[in-house]
């Protein structure tokens, strides 16, 4: 491609390379953690290494798992992937070496589903799943509210309890690096543990993890502290957000830069934006990219790198928010459930250079 002004860079665009620390991606492209509600006691297994590998062939930059438990109580299902014992190492390093040897960063999301935990599969009416169908109780959350009348009312947690699961996390991240994982991000969204902290919808504590932004905001950063002081430097840590609850009295996007703010001098490095999930009857105005003005509000503001999410779909959508700056990275989910390749398809599309494997060659469109 000619520049236009040759004493001026080029901007990125969707298949320029990117280095945050040690680290480069070939692209922009990253896979979004997918539940899969496949697992067995947290184990990995074949369906994790097709479903994660074959993204990785697929041609993007950065392969993320699941959500997955740093404690077994901190699991969304009883079929949700986790991390909370040596023994998950295994099976999770197998994967994450062909991850690896097909040119993509592995990463692993660290967990803990708070008042969400304990529910079936979607496929299973997402309820919750009691004692004898292989639940648990306590569901612990900051505040004693339900999600759902349906579902289990939370305990809250004591400053011992929050001082547990912050070493919880301390210690899934060490795992996750002894099985080969190069990111880290930590799920700070959707109404799970960390995000009920941040929202005072969620949060109507008044210790010192309650009331004002700067204590909701204190159990997130003790995590990250935690979790930084065992991750290598040179390796990125992430932190995925919910940028918005989307109601009145809730988190905002202004929350969202002052807590990004918070979170770059503790080491980390982009903030992946999505939104929601912290009450059930918000108002979400679902559409093409309409997350997309979060991240770039974040990246402008906080100054700090971000990856933009939700219905993200076209190749030139994805290029055009990276060329205008609106993020750093896209992070795709459902379309890569719908096409694992989407990103050598993007690459032909736009007239960039693909990672097609060399077992693919022949399919390549010249």
């Amino acid at each position: 491609m000619t520049q236009n002004n040759p004493g001026k860079p080029e901007p990125a665009h969707l298949f320029s390379p990117l280095k945050i620390r040690d680290v480069t991606f070939r692209n922009r492209i990253g896979v979004s953690p997918m539940c899969e509600y496949s697992s067995a006691d947290g184990f990995a297994n074949d369906w994790h290494f097709v479903h994660l590998g074959s993204r990785a062939v697929g041609g993007a930059a950065m392969v993320m798992t699941e959500a997955s438990a740093v404690l077994p109580e901190g699991r969304i299902s009883p079929q949700d992937l986790g991390i909370w014992k040596d023994d998950h190492i295994p099976a999770l390093a197998r994967i994450f070496r062909f991850i690896d040897e097909q040119g993509a960063v592995p990463g692993m999301q660290l967990a803990h589903a708070g008042r969400k935990a304990s529910t079936a599969a979607p496929w299973d009416g997402g309820g919750a799943v009691d004692e004898s169908q292989g639940g648990w109780r306590p569901v612990f959350a900051p505040s004693a509210m339900a999600f759902l009348p349906a579902l289990q009312t939370p305990e809250p947690l004591d400053e011992a309890g929050i001082a547990s699961i912050v070493q919880a996390f301390a210690a899934a991240a060490r795992r996750a690096r002894e099985a080969g994982a190069s990111i880290i991000e930590i799920h700070a969204a959707h109404g799970y543990l960390l995000h009920e902290f941040l929202s005072p919808l969620s949060n109507t504590r008044n210790d010192r993890y309650g009331g004002s932004c700067e204590n909701r905001t204190r159990m997130l950063r003790e995590v990250v502290q935690a979790v930084r002081g065992v991750w290598p430097a040179g390796l990125p840590l992430l932190v995925r957000i919910s940028a918005t609850d989307w109601m009145q009295g809730g988190w905002t996007i202004q929350d969202s830069v002052c807590l990004a703010k918070q979170l770059q001098p503790l080491g980390v490095d982009l903030i992946d934006c999505s939104s929601g999930g912290a009450v059930p009857n918000a108002t979400i105005p679902v559409g093409p990219g309409f997350q997309v003005p979060f991240a770039e509000q974040v990246r402008k503001q906080a100054g700090i790198a971000t990856a933009a999410v939700g219905m993200i779909t076209a190749p030139e959508q994805a290029d055009h928010i990276v060329r205008t700056g609106q993020a750093d990275m896209v992070f795709l989910a459902r379309e890569l459930l719908r096409d694992p390749y989407w990103p050598l398809r993007a690459a032909d599309l736009l007239r960039q250079n693909g990672a097609w494997p060399k077992q693919y060659l022949r399919a390549k469109r010249g």
